[in-house]
């Protein structure tokens, strides 16, 4: 039997942290990087202070790629838009080698309902 995204989402978060996002507030001032791994589109419409956006599908790529990604000791703290993504990211970059890497349970979802901050890009006026 074939297994779903959602079985691969279930096994994922028996292997990695997941912290609440009123545990994740006091991140974003400290030097973890926060990675939302939504589409760029989703980043757009509003994310974390301070997020940066390598979409799921790029994240290996990105991270084993440049040099500022090669200390397997950063501090990353991953989330999407309900934590599945973030959760399989998370497992990804543990298999890479990364040792401080968590995921933010409920994603941006919880993040939002529970009345935390979140960034919105300024758009040019053209008046």
């Amino acid at each position: 039997m074939l297994k779903t995204a959602h079985d691969l989402v279930e096994i994922a978060k028996q292997q990695i942290c997941e912290v609440a996002p009123l545990e994740v507030q006091p991140l974003l001032h400290s030097s973890t990087r926060i990675i939302d791994v939504r589409e760029p589109d989703e980043y757009a419409a509003g994310h974390l202070p301070g997020a940066i956006n390598i979409p799921r599908g790029m994240l290996e790529f990105k991270v084993s790629g440049e040099a500022d990604w090669q200390n397997p000791e950063q501090a990353v703290l991953l989330y999407c838009k309900t934590s599945g993504r973030a959760a399989l990211a998370t497992c990804s970059l543990q298999s890479l080698g990364f040792t401080q890497v968590r995921s933010m349970a409920g994603g941006f979802d919880a993040w939002q309902a529970a009345g935390l901050p979140i960034e919105k890009p300024v758009l040019p006026k053209f008046d």
